[in-house]
């Protein structure tokens, strides 16, 4: 059947003109013209596809906090983020150096300072906001936990602040360094009345005194009237019962203070140390009387050059300082047992430079100094000890000393992000909240599990995970011990929650509680009735 008989048209083509397909093509739109964007006057940004709007590239680099190092390889890779931004506080700085500033105004120790302050700050830390933001993230990564929940396990008595910066104190309170306002002992943790209204980032305790640190870098001090012990004899024979502040820091901004027994030394918030007494023989570099008072810079190597963090021994300091060029560690005081990190016992009467991290390749973030000896942890988690290994101390197998920082090869597998050390103790805390300890375990400070007989285990010469912090089924952020030769040693470990345990020594109510007739001692952690949140 065809389309005729089924009644359908047929479709005539005859009058269809056969014309080439180009003439057929509708004539072509314009091409785009990519358009300039100036966003610098007459300068060219390039191809950055930001370019056009620098305040949402600011907003981005600074809501994104970016590390101080990434920001200076972006001025490295591409030219938009070195050239001037024409924003103000300062028309000529960079993105990335706005970026910088944006993130060091947000610091609270930042925020109060003056412009003239800040700028004095820029060139001690190299001339670089961004070398300034670094010194800040240094220092708040290194120096105790500043503006968080803290605990410190004094010398027979104990302090805690809460996140708020109250602060509650328990144990002996022999000397009134329990700032409560009187001289009686207290065995559970009870708040410093006194204080009220001021909030409280920073403390530091030693044998009858204590140190307190504002958000506004007060400080308070109670206890001996003292800033330290004289080599012979007894030194503060007054007693202050309630917080005082110091008036001779009162033209210092202080955010970290750490006592040693014959001194005292505080560290400012543009990176400078300050120490009292024990200047006798220029021990510190300064000729003074044990008894001094008044806070002296310390001189030398350091005069120039931003610390972050403090850390007293027995008779010794190390400071953790800010350069351009990364992290280094100064020590001044007394050799004994090589403590001083380097490669001798001699003394120190001026700061001095610790070389051996250079050679090990570590780059540190965190220093402690025990009575008699010293560690340190490394960008990479890396540990190193030096110093008296007495009762294995060092972590390295046995009791000998080591005068030049070693790495403890037995924690290699484990990525280290805290290090506490006391009177012949040290404490690792790693990345996954894992808790170490080794050297004398007197008091059951080492936090094992006790024996049969009742008492913790003696001395352990290397590192071994503290599994009765396991059970508390919380992240360990932080570890405090008891840092004296004269005192039995308790541990404090605090979570990521706030929660605080403690075990070791209690027979003072540092514990904060009171044990049963003839305990004086508890082996494994056990949760403190204190809310640190």
């Amino acid at each position: 059947m065809d389309a005729t008989a089924c009644g359908i048209p047929s479709v005539n083509y005859c009058n269809i003109v056969d014309e080439p397909v180009a003439a057929l093509v509708v004539s072509p739109l314009p091409t785009f013209q990519r358009q300039q964007r100036h966003c610098f006057g007459e300068s060219n940004p390039g191809e950055f596809p930001l370019a056009a709007n620098p305040s949402i590239v600011l907003h981005v680099l600074t809501d994104c906090k970016l590390d101080p190092r990434d920001l200076a390889k972006l001025e490295a890779t591409c030219s938009f983020f070195r050239q001037p931004a024409n924003f103000s506080p300062d028309f000529e700085l960079s993105i990335t150096e706005l970026a910088a500033l944006d993130m060091c105004q947000k610091r609270a120790i930042f925020k109060p300072m003056t412009g003239e302050e800040r700028e004095g700050l820029k060139q001690r830390c190299g001339g670089s906001w961004k070398l300034v933001l670094e010194f800040l993230q240094a220092g708040e990564a290194a120096c105790c936990r500043r503006e968080q929940s803290l605990a410190i396990a004094g010398p027979g008595h104990s302090i805690a602040v809460t996140s708020k910066g109250a602060v509650y104190s328990f144990g002996c309170n022999s000397s009134g360094q329990l700032g409560h306002g009187t001289l009686e002992d207290e065995w559970r943790p009870r708040q410093i009345r006194f204080l009220q209204g001021i909030r409280i980032i920073q403390a530091t305790a030693g044998a009858g005194r204590t140190m307190l640190i504002s958000d506004a870098g007060r400080v308070y001090a109670f206890g001996k009237d003292s800033f330290g012990e004289a080599l012979y004899g007894v030194q503060g024979s007054e007693f202050v019962t309630t917080p005082h502040p110091v008036e001779s820091l009162k033209n210092v901004f202080v955010v970290q203070a750490a006592i040693g027994n014959f001194f005292t030394a505080v560290l400012s918030r543009e990176g400078k140390v300050y120490t009292f007494s024990w200047g006798s023989d220029a021990k510190l570099g300064h000729q003074t009387e044990a008894s001094d008072l008044e806070p002296r810079p310390l001189l030398g190597a350091l005069e120039n050059v931003p610390v972050v963090q403090i850390a007293a021994g027995y008779c010794y300091l190390l400071a953790l300082a800010f350069q351009p060029a990364g992290m280094s560690v100064y020590s001044v005081g007394c050799g004994l047992g090589g403590k001083l990190g380097h490669g001798s016992k001699t003394d120190e009467r001026y700061p001095r430079l610790i070389e051996q991290f250079q050679a090990l390749n570590i780059q540190p973030v965190e220093v402690a100094a025990g009575a008699w000896h010293a560690a340190v942890v490394g960008r990479d988690g890396r540990v190193c000890t030096w110093g008296w290994g007495r009762f294995g101390c060092l972590g390295h197998g046995n009791e000998e000393c080591e005068s030049l920082p070693k790495v403890v090869e037995a924690l290699s597998k484990v990525k280290a992000i805290h290090v506490a050390t006391g009177d012949y103790t040290t404490f690792v805390v790693s990345e996954d909240g894992d808790v170490y300890s080794f050297g004398c375990g007197e008091s059951s400070s080492l936090g094992h599990n006790i024996g049969a007989d009742g008492q913790g285990r003696q001395n352990v010469l290397s590192p071994e995970l503290v599994t009765s912090l396991k059970q508390v089924k919380e992240r360990v952020v932080h570890i405090s011990l008891t840092n004296s030769i004269y005192w039995n040693a308790h541990t404090f470990a605090l979570t990521e929650s706030g929660k605080l345990y403690g075990f070791g020594a209690g027979d003072k109510g540092q514990l904060g509680v009171e044990f049963v007739a003839d305990q004086s001692e508890r082996g494994n952690p056990e949760r403190i009735d204190i809310d640190l949140t």
